[in-house]
């Protein structure tokens, strides 16, 4: 069975990037969600392997809603990805639980590479 990956992200075109990407490579696109509040709900609902979440969203950014699936499930899967390559956030997403930080624009491979990595 293909493991199966949540997109959050609040920008469309991006969650459709994440999808080819993701499906083109033999994943499974268990759900998407525009913001961290979402995020959270849809990851207590379908309980995906992985997940792959956007720092700066409406509601709930992506730190948070880190510290809170970390919350119900300390051992999730979760690998940030965000326009802004600040160190801090950086730093901060990976103590809040983060597997790993993909800096956008990013390259196909470079999502396959990190996704391998984190789901093992």
């Amino acid at each position: 069975m293909s493991k199966r990956i949540l997109i959050v992200d609040d920008a469309a075109f991006m969650r459709m990037m994440l999808k080819d990407i993701i499906t083109k490579n033999g994943y499974e696109v268990a759900g998407e969600a525009e913001n961290g509040l979402k995020a959270v709900e849809m990851y207590k609902e379908l309980k995906p392997d992985l997940v792959m979440m956007d720092i700066t969203m409406p509601e709930m950014d992506g730190i948070q809603a880190v510290r809170e699936i970390k919350k119900i499930d300390p051992q999730a899967k979760i690998i940030m990805c965000s326009a802004m390559g600040q160190q801090a956030m950086v730093i901060e997403s990976i103590q809040a639980g983060a597997r790993d930080f993909i800096v956008k624009p990013f390259q196909a491979d470079r999502i396959v590479e990190a996704i391998k990595k984190v789901l093992g």
